[in-house]
């Protein structure tokens, strides 16, 4: 969505410290709410783009490191090196073959190697210096090797029949954009970014995930809501009472919204200069 006037997030607050912070008890089975919705189709991209024995990868803001170990044990890669801001969920679930780093890749100096993957999922819709940070991971990009960028769109327009789901969903937007920084408006320019990069070929995708009551989905939202409720309150757009609604909303058989989509969009690093 696009950020109302007023919206300007606040300097300094980020993903992970007024919000979704990772010592919150429940955090990482938040994150691997996700992971259970969005896991196989990731993979089955990754793989799709030839990531196999061979490849040494880099995981950007790995997580619990769902994908990073996936990409050993599934893929058959020979190395994963899982970078984030905070590595506890990382570290608590070793495996041979992953390198877990505590790093920031907004930080200038971020230069962990040359990868012939580097993925990212979820992670730069949380940061600003979109075009930058786009050019700085694909410089992370070996010749031949490919850049996969992963973030939400929101589906929820001012046309989307008003619901508990979408009233709410449009308060966590402004509330989040207000308080971290988290802006999906731009998700769509990923190709064009890739492109922009000097990519190609560049492609995209979009996987919307079914609302079912009981879903990993439908739970991660009701959970991430709960995380984000202050911010959402101080929206003005609802109060606790709509946002138990949409709670309940979510694990009825009422329910008819659509998620979220996953945009992917990838670009490969050409193996000769033109």
């Amino acid at each position: 969505m696009t950020a109302a006037p007023g919206d300007d997030p606040r300097h300094g607050a980020r993903y992970g410290e007024t919000v979704f912070p990772p010592g919150r008890a429940g955090e990482d089975e938040r994150i691997d709410l996700g992971a259970l919705t969005y896991d196989d189709v990731t993979m089955a991209r990754l793989r799709a783009l030839g990531a196999g024995p061979g490849w040494h990868c880099l995981d950007v803001g790995a997580g619990t490191g769902t994908i990073s170990r996936r990409l050993l044990d599934e893929a058959g890669v020979t190395s994963v090196l899982a970078v984030d801001r905070d590595v506890r969920f990382l570290t608590e679930r070793p495996v041979p073959g992953l390198d877990v780093r505590e790093a920031d890749v907004t930080a200038g100096d971020f230069d962990p190697g040359r990868f012939h993957l580097v993925h990212a999922r979820f992670v730069l819709m949380h940061l600003p210096e979109h075009e930058r940070l786009i050019a700085a991971l694909s410089g992370l990009v070996e010749p031949g090797g490919v850049l996969v960028l992963s973030d939400a769109v929101d589906l929820t327009s001012e046309r989307t029949p008003g619901t508990p789901y979408t009233t709410v969903m449009r308060a966590m937007w402004r509330g989040l954009r207000a308080t971290i920084g988290t802006d999906v408006s731009w998700v769509p320019s990923y190709p064009r970014l890739l492109r922009g990069a000097g990519l190609m070929p560049v492609a995209a995708e979009i996987h919307v995930p079914p609302l079912l009551p009981g879903s990993p989905i439908s739970r991660f939202w009701a959970e991430t809501w709960e995380r984000s409720r202050e911010a959402m309150l101080a929206t003005g757009l609802v109060d606790d009472a709509d946002v138990d609604a949409a709670v309940r909303y979510l694990g009825s058989d009422e329910c008819a919204a659509l998620s979220a989509g996953m945009l992917t969009a990838w670009g490969a690093k050409p193996t000769t200069t033109t």
